[in-house]
């Protein structure tokens, strides 16, 4: 604990404008051993549980979701993040990421269902709860005793969560609340028995958070729509839920009036990062589904893994999944470390877990994006490896990639997200928090001077790979700086602009967590044992250069002209030129050579 109080970690979003050594960044080679041990209990549930039992959670048996969502909660996996006060385990924020990445490999449908309960199920109560409330309903949920759903959606409130028309009237004698509304997509709905709902009371301009006690024996005007025919998913249970003259008692308000819309976004930043660990085990069992196949099966008397094109899929597949859990787990460690200074401090356990999470809002946005695309493209190059069967669903890559398809729109749309990675950084800048304009002035003046033509020493590994990224931030100040600079306040309504930006941002982070673990692993390990590592860093990053290159050019030639369009076009191939080019083909075959040796994921 001395430790992380006396490093000096970023805060969010300064990742962009200032330099990370990689002994600052925390992975998965830093488990610790009861992290490990917790890793390994969670595989086993899942070998167990879950995988043996894929062709009944297809066919929508939403009885298994919830019999094995109770086997969870007897082994503690649902109270992971709960404090051990409320019936929880207590763990810190790098487990609970650790328990949510292995746990949700095995079938979507559980997947969806355990993120619901554990995270927008559970969490508002535990973190926004009066102590009563954590008492009275916490321990039941951590147990796995009463499951847990998040009433927040209607049908004409989607994105904008705070446009529900749902409402909350109090009652004459002033001891319930009245709810009248209608909610859908309501994870768990089918089970659950505790309700988070939010709803208006009367012309308040945020919605507020209530906890509502369900007994189907005794519905208090609840009625549930019938199960959602869904392309994935398909036995997470989710369904619509009507209130009509509900009674709520005035003690169950969470939190305060009009402090639903904070609730929401709150849980919807812990949601999306943990949204990125559920998908990267489907990442690794994805590939080593494909790695496995691209072995056996032969054509033209040679396993097809042999040929250029299966190999290129396979190591691409391996690059995102390697480079998605090291960015994953930088941001996890951030927060964890974030809420430890805080209760250093004084802050309560709820107050510096809200806060933690909420200074990084930024990263969990980028995850959410890069990770929830990542395991998409990764299930649609498995069905391609497999040909023909890979579109059958007597194979694992048919129900991977429906499954897939959902996690780039819950937890906000990937749209939404890329907004709001941006919008929340210039925020930040505007509070003092990241100093953009500093760093943005300085590139603006590089810009107007003589570049230097002298050729620097990249004789040392990854010295040009980490001048590259550095060179790389500076295109996103030029562009975004340019942009905010143009258009001002009224940048938010460029959405094409900010979604270019997006990219740019997303990119940056994402490579430079996949250099700065694997150049942390060669100091411990040596070269030679991370040769494929150092491959999949650099083969990322190239890709990465290509991506922000074609998205700053598209916001370059979209808002500038002239002399000014020019100047930041010969800017942008300065940043991002590369003074040795990798061999991409053979940092591909390295990687699929290892992996085809292995038979599996092996990272």
């Amino acid at each position: 604990m001395a430790e992380t109080l006396n490093k000096d970690i970023l805060r969010g979003g300064q990742f962009l404008v200032k330099e990370t050594n990689c002994e600052d960044i925390f992975t998965p080679e830093d488990f610790t051993e009861e992290q490990t041990m917790m890793r390994d209990a969670v595989i086993e549930f899942n070998d167990r549980e879950i995988i043996p039992h894929k062709t009944r959670f297809e066919a929508k048996d939403y009885a298994l979701t919830e019999e094995t969502m109770r086997k969870a909660g007897e082994l503690g996996f649902l109270g992971v993040a709960v404090p051990d006060t409320y019936g929880g385990l207590g763990m810190g924020f790098v487990s609970t990421m650790l328990v949510c990445d292995y746990i949700s490999s095995g079938t979507g449908s559980f997947s969806t269902a355990f993120g619901a309960h554990t995270g927008i199920g559970t969490m508002p109560i535990t973190l926004y709860g009066t102590e009563e409330q954590k008492q009275k309903y916490v321990p039941a949920l951590a147990m796995g005793e009463r499951f847990g759903a998040y009433c927040l959606t209607e049908p004409g409130a989607g994105s904008d969560a705070n446009s529900g028309k749902t409402t909350a009237e109090l009652t004459e004698d002033g001891k319930h609340y009245k709810i009248n509304g209608q909610k859908m997509w309501i994870s768990n709905a089918g089970f659950a028995e505790i309700f988070i709902v939010f709803a208006r009371i009367e012309d308040d301009k945020n919605i507020t958070g209530f906890i509502l006690e369900y007994d189907k024996d005794n519905p208090n005007g609840v009625t549930l729509g019938e199960e959602e025919h869904k392309l994935g998913i398909r036995a997470s249970s989710t369904r619509q839920v009507f209130f009509n003259d509900t009674l709520i008692p005035v003690e169950n308000m969470l939190s305060e009036r009009g402090g639903g819309f904070k609730i929401a976004m709150n849980a919807l930043n812990v949601g999306r990062i943990k949204l990125a660990a559920a998908c990267l085990d489907s990442q690794r069992r994805v590939i080593t589904d494909a790695v496995k196949y691209a072995n056996e099966r032969k054509q033209f008397k040679t396993p097809i893994g042999e040929f250029g094109a299966i190999k290129s899929k396979l190591a691409e597949m391996a690059t995102s999944a390697y480079v998605g859990e090291s960015a994953s787990y930088r941001a996890a460690k951030n927060i964890e470390d974030r809420i430890a200074i805080r209760e250093s401090e004084g802050n309560t356990h709820q107050e510096a877990e809200l806060k933690g999470v909420e200074e990084y809002a930024i990263e969990c946005s980028i995850l959410k994006v890069a990770v929830s695309e990542d395991i998409q493209n990764c299930a649609d190059e498995g069905i391609q490896i497999f040909g023909g069967m890979g579109f059958s669903e007597e194979t694992p890559m048919e129900a991977a990639w429906r499954d897939a398809r959902i996690a780039r729109i819950y937890e906000g749309t990937n749209e939404i997200n890329r907004l709001l990675s941006v919008g929340m950084l210039v925020k930040k800048a505007m509070k003092g928090h990241v100093d953009l304009l500093g760093p943005a002035t300085a590139v603006g003046n590089e810009l107007m001077g003589i570049p230097s033509f002298d050729v620097p020493d990249f004789s040392e590994l990854f010295s040009e790979e980490k001048d590259l990224i550095g060179r790389l931030k500076k295109v996103f100040l030029m562009v975004a700086g340019a942009a905010l600079q143009k258009f001002g306040p009224d940048l938010e309504k460029h959405q094409q602009l900010l979604t270019a930006a997006s990219n740019i941002l997303i990119e940056i982070y994402m490579a430079e967590s996949g250099i700065l673990r694997t150049e942390k692993n060669v100091k411990r390990f040596g070269e030679d044992a991370q040769k494929e590592q150092i491959a999949m860093a650099k083969l990322y990053l190239y890709n990465a250069v290509e991506i922000i290159t074609q998205s700053a050019r598209e916001g370059i030639v979209s808002f500038a002209e002239g002399d000014e369009q020019r100047m930041m076009l010969m800017g942008l191939k300065r940043f991002t030129k590369y003074t040795n080019y990798p061999n991409v083909v053979e940092l591909r075959n390295t990687i699929a050579e290892k992996l085809k040796a292995e038979n599996k994921y092996c990272f």
